[in-house]
């Protein structure tokens, strides 16, 4: 068979007319085909081209859609953390302070009205008592033992028989014993010291005991009401003129100038002993620290500007605890440096060397600085990880699932550390490793899942990236059985700062604020050691002055002895 390209050529011009003619229509109307053709071709590509622009711009709608998504929803939560802050009930202590105060006017009311109740009752004509079921009374906590009893006997002014006819006298076989508190307000007292003269009238010589050494020399006040005027400031936040108030109840004038001259006595002859607490918190290898603006009055300008209390405690999974407070005009990383660093006194010396606890405020980098302190390092606090996402669980609408889900991963794991706290080092470090860490590398592998589906810039993406950014010194922990696993311990050393201020409201001077670092150091630290304050600074301050300056350390929370 042959192919075309064996087939003869045909002359055209040779063939009939009426064929020539068909080709000729056949020729044109494929012409037109083809250029029917090309230009459906060429809308088919600019319709393409069309799709491609609209799928583009849907693209890029819908990046700046998830784009708005994302800012509306970290303002949302804004607005509903501002709107918490504001209504709803705080997570400082001001709750447990509302939550007392309304107990307390509800248990006052309801005393008022049984009183009531009981005066009307008591004018109803009487009635015959009906038999009930004795009632279940509730078991109400035993008075502490060491309170003073006064006794008060109630006998009857005749023990004879009353029955008529008889008038035996009567056996005592028993007794009913009721105790009541009471109190009786703070009362002065005066301590008389009298000094004997003895003299020899052959020698001439004259002798007499030397005076005690007091808190102020001179003064009037002793060191037990020194101490309760320190206590008042520091630990009751009662500011002086609620002092001199309360004072003038008992009948005594104590001007608020006189009780800040007293305070400003007791902070001095503290220093000492402030000096031998900060070596003894420096001692520890893992220290917490954490920093809190007060308010500081400015007179040139008659009004507040901020100052800094920074917070140094040793961890309780170490040894004996105890809080240093250093008063700070600033925030700034030198003053962590300069309290930690090799500088001369009154700054540590030698530089502090172990593992710091704190949260990830840049200012503690200079501190921590590998090339500048190789023996230093970091570790995290899992409370901070943790509340970026109980912020998002809280939400009044909107929830994210992921982070109600990552609060039960975390109380897993706060439940094993839980369970290890008691345990000796040795044992704690193998429980972590054992329970927990298992808990946590199952954590970071769900972080990094679910990392991978949230929008970049959202809320939970910016919690979650905080954990995983600072994994290394979360887990920090895991292998070493003296770090704690967050930083709650210093959280709680620092609200006593902000109880206090929202009563005195603002620090006098610079002066004022290094007296009370010195003064709530060592009150904080007894209380760490279930002391009494006042029992605590009303013994040293009788003390210290006549204490060998080379044992001070006798007088410091965790080794006192009262005298």
């Amino acid at each position: 068979m042959l192919g075309l390209s064996d087939m003869p050529d045909i002359d055209e011009r040779a063939l009939p007319a009426p064929v020539q003619a068909a080709l000729a229509q056949m020729r044109q109307y494929i012409e037109r085909q083809a250029h029917e053709i090309d230009q459906r071709g060429a809308e088919i590509e600019r319709r393409d081209d069309e799709i491609r622009r609209r799928d583009a711009e849907i693209e890029r709608k819908q990046k700046e859609i998830a784009w708005r998504d994302t800012q509306l929803e970290k303002i949302k939560l804004e607005v509903a953390r501002l709107k918490r802050w504001q209504f709803d009930a705080k997570s400082e202590a001001m709750t447990a302070q509302q939550r007392a105060l309304f107990a307390e006017t509800l248990a006052e009311d309801e005393a008022d009205l049984r009183a009531k109740l009981a005066a009307l009752q008591g004018k109803l004509p009487a009635t015959p008592a009906v038999p009930k079921d004795p009632l279940r009374r509730p078991r109400r906590q035993a008075l502490p033992e060491h309170l003073q009893r006064v006794e008060h006997r109630h006998e009857p002014a005749d023990t004879a028989c009353p029955n008529a006819g008889c008038g035996a006298p009567m056996q005592r076989v028993g007794e009913d014993i009721s105790e009541k508190l009471d109190i009786i307000p703070a009362q002065f007292f005066v301590h008389r010291h009298i000094y004997g003269k003895w003299a020899c009238r052959c020698c001439q010589t004259l002798t007499q005991e030397p005076a005690e050494p007091d808190v102020i020399d001179g003064g009037i006040p002793a060191s037990g009401l020194v101490a309760h005027t320190l206590i008042s400031r520091f630990a009751d936040h009662l500011p002086y003129y609620r002092q001199e108030a309360i004072n003038a109840r008992s009948g005594v004038h104590t001007p608020r100038s006189t009780l800040a001259a007293w305070a400003g006595a007791g902070g001095a002859a503290l220093q000492p002993l402030y000096e031998a607490h900060k070596r003894f918190v420096l001692g520890a290898a893992v220290l917490h620290a954490d920093e809190t603006p007060v308010p500081l009055l400015d007179p040139g300008s008659g009004k507040t500007k901020k100052g800094y209390i920074w917070a140094y405690a040793r961890s309780v999974l170490e040894g004996p605890p105890g809080v240093i407070y250093e008063f700070c005009t600033g925030r700034g990383a030198q003053f962590p440096r300069d309290f930690l660093g090799g500088r001369s006194p009154p700054y540590a010396e030698p530089a502090w060397k172990g593992t710091l606890v704190c949260d990830q405020y840049s200012g503690y980098g200079p501190v921590l600085d590998p090339m500048n302190h190789p023996g230093r390092r970091a570790a995290g606090c899992a409370a901070h990880a943790r509340r970026k996402f109980e912020e998002l669980a809280q939400r009044n609408a909107g929830a994210s699932p992921v982070a109600q889900e990552a609060l039960q991963r975390w109380a897993r794991i706060y439940h094993v550390e839980s369970q290890l706290v008691e345990l000796s080092p040795e044992a704690r470090l193998e429980g972590r490793q054992r329970l927990s860490q298992p808990l946590w590398e199952e954590m970071q592998a769900w972080l990094q899942l679910e990392r991978g589906r949230v929008l970049d810039g959202s809320a939970i993406a910016q919690a979650i990236d905080y954990s995983l950014n600072h994994w290394s010194e979360l887990t920090l922990h895991l292998g070493d059985a003296r770090v704690p696993m967050d930083n709650n311990l210093i959280e709680r050393q620092i609200k006593p700062w902000k109880v206090g201020s929202k009563n005195w409201l603002f620090l006098g001077s610079e002066l004022a604020g290094q007296r009370a670092a010195v003064v709530q150091s060592l009150v904080q630290s007894a209380k760490l050691h279930k002391l009494d304050p006042w029992a605590y600074l009303r013994d040293v301050l009788g003390r210290i002055h006549s204490h060998p300056a080379h044992r001070i350390d006798e007088l410091l929370p965790h080794r006192w002895q009262p005298s």
